[in-house]
């Protein structure tokens, strides 16, 4: 029997700090063989990109506190340039008219920009329109109404392809003759002759959607770190503090994080703590990332990372753990890991040591507590991935363990006594979308049926085929609803022991905390 503990212990379930006391030294000993794992496969990086992912689900920054984590971090000695740099290349795919703006007021230093390069020159002058001339695009638009506006200083500097130039009454009248002009040699000669050109009203207009800023991002991020680090331009930085405050905190963390090495990110995290100022009973500790909301602002004194890494991967990612145990060079440690596991639910047969663990976590350090708790939940997670097989071991788990249940696509409740209690059909939705797809979807399967089930009888309890392998396939998609979750999600077999060991994981932490909070 696998007990998941989700409900209060009883009086009678008390007080066995022997079990506790083993329990927890178990667990220790995990913890250990599961970072040796971590080491050995080749995964701390890895598990870096996931505590990153982890961190970028917190929801608890306010806008000025997430600019000024970031900011921070870009105002750092020495100055992080592949950070800054890949802020500014989201600052270019996300809000190119605030880049475009900052362009179009320096348009001038744009020249050098064009100079000697006919690739630049060609992709952003000779948009001109074919159909009557008053849609000229880009770079074209404001080369042809500067060359009207300021005739009598460039129109000599417009190269024609034809034999012979336009005059400006000709194609004034007839704009399309734009199409004849030699691009290429005519930009050629602004930058030689016609300085007026780029520091333009014309100019400038072409520069403030940002799209220039595609026909060379590495060119342009580069021009904007020398503005921002070795001019100090005021406006630049007052853009990246608006764009900091106006992209969500996820964004950021998903792009700029992975950039920092892991002195630079344990010194964002010490940072990011100091912006925690909910009180835990406020927290949502069923948000994954919870856990790391409550460790880092109660605990500010970490000396690495290795514990959040720890931590993060029995929490948030227990089934790439699994996986990585598969691996040739983990083999000594995945025995290891099987007998402790072992150890720890022979020991914790019963609700007693489990209660006297969750008693003792009021005395220990935060970290400490979301350390066990969540090397527990991974045992959780492993040990359901070993032995629920079936739908009969799964819904026998759900019974055991009080978790109310139906199965996706029926109407059937279950309590945790196994008893059947028919929801009123209205309330299901009988009649939704859903429902009539699940109908026409059985009589499909009903027609495979005479070919692949396992036998003929006409049975209609269940649908069962076979794979080429022989497994049991609608084993593996069959779902239930669930009352962990309020019937929101249908599980199936391979995802049910992440989603159990993360609501066991919340169960605990709210019983813990929730104490903690009392006590206090």
């Amino acid at each position: 029997m696998i007990r998941l503990f989700l409900s209060k212990p009883g009086a009678d379930d008390r007080g066995d700090g022997a079990s506790a006391e083993a329990i927890i030294a178990l667990l220790h000993r995990l913890g250990t063989v599961i970072w040796s794992i971590i080491l050995a496969s080749g995964a701390k990086s890895e598990a870096r990109l996931w505590l990153c992912k982890s961190v970028s689900m917190t929801t608890s920054l306010s806008p000025r506190h997430q600019r000024d984590l970031f900011r921070n971090m870009l105002r750092s000695k020495p100055v992080n340039l592949e950070l800054a740099s890949q802020l500014l290349q989201m600052v270019f795919e996300m809000r190119p008219r605030l880049a475009g703006s900052i362009l179009a007021k320096r348009s001038h230093m744009l020249e050098k920009f064009f100079q000697g390069n006919p690739r630049r020159i060609l992709k952003w002058f000779s948009n001109f329109d074919a159909g009557g001339g008053s849609d000229h695009k880009k770079g074209a638009k404001a080369l042809s109404q500067f060359a009207f506006i300021n005739r009598d200083i460039c129109w000599e500097e417009l190269e024609w392809k034809g034999k012979h130039g336009q005059s400006p009454a000709m194609v004034a009248t007839k704009p399309h003759y734009f199409l004849d002009l030699d691009v290429l040699r005519t930009v050629e000669n602004f930058v030689e002759y016609v300085p007026e050109f780029w520091s333009s009203s014309e100019f400038a207009e072409s520069l403030k959607d940002g799209e220039i800023l595609s026909l060379d991002t590495k060119y342009f991020v580069k021009l904007f770190i020398d503005l921002m680090y070795n001019d100090e331009s005021r406006d630049i930085w007052e853009a990246v503090d608006d764009f900091l405050m106006d992209v969500s905190f996820s964004s950021l963390c998903n792009r700029l994080l992975i950039s920092l090495q892991e002195s630079e990110l344990l010194i964002f995290l010490k940072s990011l703590s100091k912006s925690f100022n909910l009180p835990v009973k406020n927290m949502d500790l069923g948000n994954s990332s919870c856990w790391l909301e409550i460790v880092l602002s109660k605990c500010k004194d970490f000396a690495s990372i290795d514990q959040l890494l720890l931590l993060n991967m029995v929490v948030n990612q227990g089934r790439q753990l699994l996986r990585l145990m598969q691996d040739e060079e983990c083999q000594e440690e995945k025995e290891k890991v099987q007998d402790i596991v072992s150890e720890i639910f022979k020991t914790s047969s019963g609700s007693s040591g489990f209660a006297a663990i969750l008693e003792g976590c009021l005395g220990m350090r935060t970290l400490d507590v979301v350390k066990l708790l969540g090397l527990y939940s991974w045992v959780i997670h492993y040990v359901l991935s070993k032995e629920c097989q079936t739908l009969e071991s799964w819904e026998s788990l759900f019974i055991i363990n009080g978790i109310t249940f139906r199965k996706s696509g029926t109407y059937t409740i279950l309590d945790h006594d196994g008893i059947k209690q028919e929801e009123n059909r209205s309330k299901l939705d009988i009649k939704s979308p859903y429902a009539i797809h699940s109908k026409k979807k059985e009589k499909r399967r009903k027609k495979r049926r005479r070919t692949v089930s396992f036998n003929d009888d006409g049975s209609d309890d269940d649908d069962l085929f076979v794979r080429d392998d022989g497994q049991d396939v609608q084993s593996q998609t069959r779902s239930w609803l669930l009352s962990t979750d309020g019937f929101s999600t249908p599980w199936t077999m391979p995802d049910l022991p992440e989603h159990l060991a993360k609501h066991c994981f919340s169960v605990w932490m709210k019983s813990v905390f929730t104490k903690q909070t009392d006590v206090a």
